[in-house]
């Protein structure tokens, strides 16, 4: 097991795909040949951003894509033929990057997290940690967020204490338990394919 805590004071910003804004990149990986980290190279991405206005989506062809809304409410993706309900808070929606998505605010604002994945290259999970208790971790990439406010975890039996808007990132080489003791996270989990 490997722990490396990443402080906001260290995330770096880039425009969306479609220039409409601007993420905070929590996290990441491109594909190790790569000449270029860019869009085409990447395997997965675990980003934040607030969406202030209603607009369409980046189209990401080849791209799955999980998002919760972690700070405001009232937020629904409508697409073709179906919609997106991320009205309450924590609520994880799962749709792919070739989907036509323009946004609804209902209430305001929102703050979002993103966790995209390439498609047959990583599979990836969003969850909300919001009741105490045990969670059994698959080996892989997670990222545990701390959206709001502080919160601790205990990991293995080792307490983990993270600050707000700061993630700890957790590389298990095998399964392992999470549980969380205190306040609320986002949980991202990443697994290679093959």
């Amino acid at each position: 097991m490997k722990t490396t805590l990443l402080t906001s004071d260290h995330y770096t910003r880039s425009t969306w795909k479609n220039g409409g804004g601007v993420f905070t990149d929590i996290a990441g990986a491109h594909r190790a040949d790569a000449a270029v980290k860019d869009w085409d190279s990447l395997l997965w991405r675990f980003a934040s951003t607030p969406i202030v206005e209603p607009g369409p989506f980046s189209f990401m062809p080849g791209i799955d894509r999980l998002q919760m809304v972690v700070g405001g409410r009232g937020l629904v993706l409508k697409a073709p033929g179906q919609e997106f309900d991320e009205r309450e808070p924590f609520t994880t929606v799962r749709f792919i990057g070739e989907t036509e998505i323009v946004t609804e605010l209902q209430a305001g604002p929102v703050e979002v997290v993103n966790l995209m994945g390439r498609r047959g290259a990583v599979e990836i999970e969003l969850a909300a940690l919001r009741d105490p208790g045990d969670r059994p971790l698959p080996a892989g990439t997670h990222l545990v967020y701390a959206a709001r406010g502080d919160c601790s975890i205990r990991l293995d039996g080792e307490d983990f204490a993270i600050s707000h808007e700061n993630t700890l990132k957790v590389e298990l080489a095998e399964a392992s338990t999470l549980a969380l003791v205190s306040g609320l996270a986002v949980l991202g989990s990443i697994q290679l394919v093959g």
